[in-house]
């Protein structure tokens, strides 16, 4: 991986980069983050990706001490050190800070934040034209009353269980249920159905994380053609989906033509998914273009 790293405004090479042991990101994982990628040499949704940045942090008491100016300042400054041509992958973490073995939160005075950039790797185009198979796991996500998945934690254990479940049964993601055994959403990304022309999503009470790509949709799906709503899925409906497909920031609309044994639309990805994908392309190249 060839990546740079800026810690607390130093920036270095992914060898060079350290962060202290008694930082409470890596001692008790208080922390939250963000994963943005560019279009154009452009971070996407940059705005949208703050605001919910601060609302995670919120949750944690975590302060923000940055503007959202600060941050795109930093995120440049730390993307120009990276070199060679193509679109850029941006992980920002917002950590507790360095502090003493205490979870009192007064004893981390100053929070940390880290930026990491590396070349963004696109899904192939032979992957989104042949679509995925997922699978459904067995842990469940966590409760909304525990650890709320509203929050963008860095602590991702509940996730990369489920991601380790679903490689080791053969998917290239893990769709969760709650603790209702309603289907959820992904190790890492949110879910969706279509069936009759219509996209469904678990709304956020299902115990799902406030997906950008996912509140795209909702604006999109109209002008594509493809009304799309929020509304509690059980694995019978899968049954009745015609097409299938998850969200995320790098992985935009992935169709899902597999989940477990069952297979969705045929075996194939189906064209309210590809309307979206379509739609969703569009905007981001629109939104990112240098003004001539």
């Amino acid at each position: 991986m060839r990546a740079v790293v800026n810690v607390n405004g130093r920036i270095s090479t992914e060898a060079d980069a350290v962060i202290s042991i008694f930082d409470h990101g890596f001692l008790f994982g208080e922390g939250v983050y963000e994963t943005i990628r560019t279009y154009n040499g452009r971070p996407f949704l940059f705005g949208r990706h703050m605001a919910r940045l601060r609302r995670s942090a919120e949750r944690l008491m975590l302060d923000v001490p940055f503007s959202d100016a600060d941050l795109l300042a930093r995120v440049g400054e730390t993307a120009a050190s990276l070199q060679g041509p193509g679109e850029r992958y941006i992980r920002m973490l917002l950590t507790r800070g360095i502090g003493d073995l205490t979870y009192d939160p007064k004893a981390c005075p100053t929070p940390s934040m880290v930026i990491v950039v590396r070349p963004f790797e696109p899904v192939p185009a032979r992957t989104v034209e042949r679509g995925v198979k997922i699978a459904i796991v067995p842990i469940m996500r966590n409760h909304p009353d525990s650890v709320s998945p509203l929050i963008k934690s860095n602590n991702l254990l509940n996730n990369a269980i489920a991601m380790q479940q679903a490689l080791s049964a053969g998917g290239a993601e893990g769709l969760m249920r709650n603790y209702r055994g309603e289907l959820a959403e992904c190790s890492q990304a949110n879910f969706f159905v279509v069936r009759h022309g219509r996209a469904e999503t678990p709304p956020l009470s299902a115990g799902v994380l406030a997906g950008l790509t996912r509140e795209l949709l909702f604006e999109l799906g109209p002008s594509a053609g493809v009304p799309v709503v929020e509304t509690p899925l059980t694995e019978a409906d899968l049954e009745t989906a015609d097409e299938a497909f998850f969200t995320s920031t790098t992985k935009e609309l992935l169709p899902v033509v597999q989940i477990d044994e069952r297979q969705v639309g045929g075996g194939r990805p189906g064209p309210a998914t590809l309307r979206l994908l379509e739609a969703y392309r569009r905007f981001a190249e629109e939104s990112t273009r240098p003004s001539s």
